[in-house]
């Protein structure tokens, strides 16, 4: 036996072995491919359906204090996908400055076609802000009509079967105009027909 016929002997499994592991990687690539083509995802849906307003004050200051609450409702549109939220936190935000800390909300399980209705409590003492802030929500509050952002940040998961997706970031804003009265505490209402939130994932 030539050292010649020895070095092929060798070299067939590894060729067989580099051959079996590319066409797996393959089957497996197209079968990932095909399940996305026929789930492909889409976002989820937000609205905000009511809005309360316990604490605002920011009245001669550059701290403002709030206290509020928000029904959110979210839909999965998706026949097949279901959704990990694994975090997500909101906070208020005027004039592209937020104006309570970040609430952390508990994670859950959305399944395909399902609504969730979450109704946090958003707020903090003390917060910091600019003096075109301090005196925007002073005239708003005065002229009875406030337009505020409600924001929710994290992290989701899709699951198709038994196939979870790695995690996602998402982004969601709700733009809201409230009316309200100096010193009224409790439900405001939403002025016109809110449209639903901006979702970016």
């Amino acid at each position: 036996m030539t050292e010649e016929f020895r070095c092929r002997q060798h070299k067939r499994p590894r060729q067989v072995l580099f051959t079996c592991i590319t066409i797996f990687l393959l089957l497996v690539g197209a079968t990932a491919l095909t399940l996305w083509l026929v789930y492909s995802p889409h976002n989820p849906q937000f609205k905000i359906i009511s809005t309360a307003i316990y604490e605002l004050n920011c009245s001669g200051t550059q701290l403002v204090t709030t206290n509020m609450q928000f029904t959110i409702v979210t839909r999965n549109p998706n026949k097949r996908v279901s959704i990990y939220y694994d975090s997500l936190s909101v906070s208020v935000w005027y004039r592209n400055q937020a104006i309570t800390p970040h609430v952390m909300l508990p994670p859950f399980f959305l399944k395909h076609h399902r609504t969730v209705t979450m109704s946090p409590v958003v707020g903090g003492g003390d917060i910091p802000m600019s003096v075109e802030v301090a005196n925007g929500l002073v005239m708003d509050e005065a002229y009875g009509v406030m337009r505020l952002s409600l924001v929710l940040l994290g992290r989701l998961r899709w699951k198709a079967g038994a196939i979870k997706t790695a995690h996602r970031g998402i982004y969601v804003k709700c733009d809201l105009l409230l009316g309200l009265k100096k010193g009224f505490l409790g439900q405001v209402p939403l002025l016109g027909s809110p449209a639903g939130c901006k979702v970016d994932i």
